[in-house]
């Protein structure tokens, strides 16, 4: 993986569209980048390691052109080499491919005894032989060959050298979709790098061959229009992304009440009533895990409610009974690990929590939420997770049946929201720079958000953070604390903030350095070294101050904070 742009038609200008098309798909995290187009019946292929800019330093955009393929790939198998770069050449066939093929080295061994030679470490290269020798044999049938004996996750489009005026689609699991442009065809993984609103969507083993001017699909497919507004991606007066997006928070807040709360009935139509299920089961990754571990502490109250990583989910022997509803949180909705749980709710019903519309999550959940909140182009979520965070409470307000005070408690957090914005305290940040390792503490929900603050300072500063329930750490984990060590605990629960205040005066006892982020009313409770306030009358605005100090921090050290290194936006692999 990780992005896939390809093109065919009257444009013969394809190295800008498809540098493009990488540029826009540069926010999903990648290595190196590369590319392959046809002239004089040739196909050529560049490829470097690093940036799109690299690449396009060994591009010449006078060459007229109107087809092509390229790629930004994440290294899953290999190293981050142009060798190892798509697009890889095996035979007549030039292909890119995100996914993973899991079958590749039985593949690989048999290609080998048919005479083919292999350069790079990849599954792709042997992918791209695959279908070389299978097309030499059966042209015809290339695309069942592929259903039938290649195990795994692709989306692929290649060409083949006899016939270089087209582009062969296809796709299992991993998301592409075909746009309709007014001079020809782009193909991209996602949404964004499209230039029209207008689009086939591919289901799993969809094909299509596609020339300038004609596209043949195996079967019928709908042309879809994309009516969704699409937020903003310039980065305006923002240095980074993430910065942009943290600040984009209040607009997704007026996103949610719009949506969901504008009149009771939307309240009541959009909002999924749980009150049918006896238990819950809630599975996501990284921070969207995070958002479903607070929901959790929301709705445990009046509902059985497990949480559980996705790619464990998916192995467990879980009890499931028709009165179970899972809920699948994730922000592009092709999270492989999560989509595999789906497998398990056969005979159950579904809620994805998913803010691309168009995705296999939205399509294939029984119900859906969606987290309106546009595109989010820095690696590392700030408003999505936000907005999964609010899912929750949408869900808890609505299991009550309290439509007036959610609406008061969205308004009132559109309110607020602004207070938390105002970050001064770069007395921490600059401690926290200098330092190798921090620890977060927090009880409850606060626990559940100090995860991801601490995943967060992780993802983009690459300081070895931590969390822990703050009465676990006297459990083995106080071991670790040493002069000046820094622990940062989160308290906006009035009921556990004595107890919280007990487990920094440990620390301190030990000779820590402690910074707390409190509620303004509870501040008198906790005794710490340094205080970051939020406001006093609404909770869940510590998110935006672990985000914010997050990303103070990585900026004062210089960290590439929108690509942080070896991290991809979306994770299609398992």
């Amino acid at each position: 993986m990780c992005g896939i742009v390809g093109y065919v038609g009257h444009n013969e200008n394809v190295l800008h569209v498809l540098i493009d098309g990488l540029k826009k798909l540069e926010y999903r995290g990648y290595d190196s980048a590369g590319l392959a187009y046809v002239k004089n019946k040739k196909v050529i292929v560049k490829k470097e390691i690093g940036r799109v800019s690299n690449l396009e330093k060994v591009i010449d955009y006078s060459i007229k052109t109107n087809i092509g393929i390229a790629h930004t790939r994440w290294a899953t198998h290999g190293k981050v080499t142009k060798t190892n770069s798509h697009p890889h050449v095996q035979g007549d066939i030039v292909l890119v491919h995100n996914g993973i093929i899991e079958n590749y080295l039985e593949l690989k061994e048999d290609l080998k005894l048919k005479g083919y030679k292999f350069i790079s470490q990849t599954d792709t290269e042997v992918l791209a032989a695959f279908i070389d020798y299978y097309m030499k044999k059966n042209k015809e049938d290339i695309f069942k060959i592929i259903k039938e004996k290649i195990i795994g996750s692709y989306a692929i489009i290649f060409i083949n050298k006899e016939e270089p005026e087209k582009l062969y689609v296809t796709k299992k699991d991993s998301p592409l979709l075909i746009g309709k442009e007014e001079d020809g065809f782009k193909i991209a993984s996602d949404i964004v790098a499209l230039n029209s609103n207008k689009y086939y969507l591919l289901d799993n083993y969809d094909y299509a061959i596609i020339t300038k001017d004609n596209i043949k699909f195996n079967k019928e497919k709908e042309l879809l229009s994309n009516d969704n507004k699409i937020s903003d991606i310039s980065l305006g007066n923002f240095k980074h992304y993430m910065l942009k997006e943290i600040y984009e928070e209040k607009e997704v807040v007026k996103n949610i009440i719009d949506y969901y709360l504008k009149d009771k009935s939307l309240f009541e139509e959009r909002v999924l009533d749980l009150s049918k299920y006896k238990k819950i089961d809630i599975v996501a990754c990284g921070s969207a895990y995070h958002a479903g571990m607070i929901g959790k502490y929301i709705l445990e109250e009046n509902k059985d409610i497990s949480i559980d990583v996705a790619s464990e989910y998916r192995y467990r022997k879980a009890l499931i009974s028709k009165d179970t509803l899972l809920i699948l949180i994730s922000q592009s909705g092709e999270t492989a690990d999560t989509l595999a749980c789906l497998n398990k709710a056969s005979d159950i019903d579904t809620l994805g929590i998913v803010n691309v519309e168009t995705s296999r999550l939205a399509r294939e959940t029984k119900y859906q939420m969606f987290l309106k909140c546009g595109v989010e182009v820095a690696v590392a979520t700030t408003k999505a997770y936000f907005s999964q965070v609010l899912m929750m409470k949408l869900l808890k307000y609505r299991l009550d049946n309290k439509y007036k005070e959610a609406l008061e408690y969205f308004n009132k957090l559109l309110t607020d929201l602004p207070k938390s914005l105002e970050f001064n305290n770069f007395e921490i940040v600059d401690l926290i720079s200098k330092q190798k390792r921090v620890f977060f503490i927090g009880r409850l929900i606060d626990y559940a958000i100090s995860l991801e603050a601490s995943l967060k300072l992780k993802e983009i500063s690459y300081i070895n953070a931590e969390s822990y329930p703050a009465g676990e750490l006297k459990h083995g984990t106080i071991s670790l604390i040493e002069k000046n060590t820094v622990v940062i605990a989160i308290s906006t629960d009035e009921e556990m903030a004595l107890k919280t205040n007990s487990n920094l005066i440990e620390v301190k006892a030990r000779g820590a350095i402690t910074v707390a982020i409190v509620k303004k009313n509870l501040k008198k409770l906790i005794n710490a070294d340094y205080y970051i306030e939020t406001p006093e009358d609404i909770d869940l605005l510590s998110i935006i101050i672990i985000q914010l100090l997050s990303y103070y921090v990585a900026d004062k050290l210089k960290k590439e904070i929108d690509k942080p290194r070896n991290l991809a936006k979306s994770v299609t692999v398992e």
